[in-house]
């Protein structure tokens, strides 16, 4: 316990913090937290004042995994704002700081209908290359490095991918890019850089979701592995906030590193994870932006399916 503050008084304490250096998220958990209110009795409160959110969309608020922007959202936060008893604006402004302006538009975290959207895209674009789920390959090795550019956006990633194939006659594998809101997959290159080439493209315009085929110049055998390179120049979206990176099977080292302009630097960064894409955020970790090259970067030794990324705050 800390010398001259009661411990009855740590969350008013943490809320004051909170308020005043935000960001958004961690001042409404604060907020609600302080004044001891389940999820359920906020929702509860902001629909007695005809505003209508869900458990689900106030949780992922509170995470950081959403912010709200839509007119009714915001109508939603300054409810929130009376019935937290906090003061006026106090909520909103949070919000504006993190968008850069009152007016300013900032990509949110893709929502969960987003990504279902998408993968049901997916499927359908894997269908047309008549491409199953795991391709007959598993995963021993990867390292993705992700370019963010000087108007903070989704530049480019490379990967450097591992693979044992689990079956005879595997000759190709599909790489999947899924690009920031705005994002035209039309106008993406795909490059293949080392041990494949590039085949079939495939993209859906609204969901920014593209497909490649990579092919090898073998055939695998049961039990053989192959060392690619592949990488996507995007550049096409605007202003981005996170990189996630999603996997249908557990397999083996994921290491990703994400790397900023020198006039575009975040002023801080987080691993997160999730078991899909409906669930809430865990595995949270602050990561400390290098020096000298202006990255980020976590690993993770034994990946299991569901979600891995790293999220950015730009001011």
């Amino acid at each position: 316990m800390r010398h001259g503050t009661h411990p009855m008084d740590a969350p008013a304490v943490e809320l004051d913090t909170a308020l005043s250096a935000g960001p958004f998220h961690v001042a409404l958990r604060a907020a609600i937290a302080a004044r001891s209110l389940s999820l359920q009795r906020v929702q509860h409160h902001l629909e007695r004042q005809g505003v209508k959110v869900g458990i689900t969309s106030l949780s992922y608020w509170q995470q950081g995994a959403r912010r709200p922007q839509r007119p009714e959202s915001l109508r939603a936060v300054r409810a929130l704002e009376e019935i937290l008893r906090l003061p006026e604006e106090s909520l909103i402004r949070l919000l504006a700081l993190q968008s850069g302006g009152p007016g300013a538009e900032r990509p949110p975290a893709r929502s969960y209908r987003s990504l279902v959207e998408a993968s049901g895209v997916l499927e359908r674009l894997l269908a047309d290359l008549e491409s199953p789920l795991d391709g007959g390959l598993h995963t021993v090795g990867h390292h993705e490095r992700v370019r963010i550019g000087a108007c903070r956006e989704l530049l480019g990633r490379e990967s450097h991918h591992i693979v044992r194939a689990h079956k005879d006659g595997i000759d190709r594998y599909v790489a999947i890019h899924h690009g920031d809101p705005g994002c035209a997959p039309e106008r993406v290159a795909v490059h293949a850089l080392e041990n494949c080439r590039t085949g079939r493209v495939r993209w859906h315009s609204e969901t920014g979701v593209l497909v490649a085929e990579l092919l090898f110049d073998a055939r695998l055998r049961a039990g053989d592995t192959h060392l690619f390179r592949y990488a996507f120049e995007d550049g096409t979206a605007g202003q981005s906030s996170e990189y996630v990176r999603g996997f249908s099977f557990a397999g083996g080292q994921y290491a990703l590193q994400v790397r900023f302009a020198d006039e575009a630097l975040p002023v801080r960064c987080h691993r997160f994870a999730q078991h899909s894409a409906a669930a809430p955020r865990s595995g949270r970790g602050e990561l400390t932006l290098s020096g000298r090259h202006r990255s980020v970067h976590f690993v993770e030794q034994q990946v299991r399916a569901g979600l891995l990324g790293i999220g950015w705050d730009w001011d």
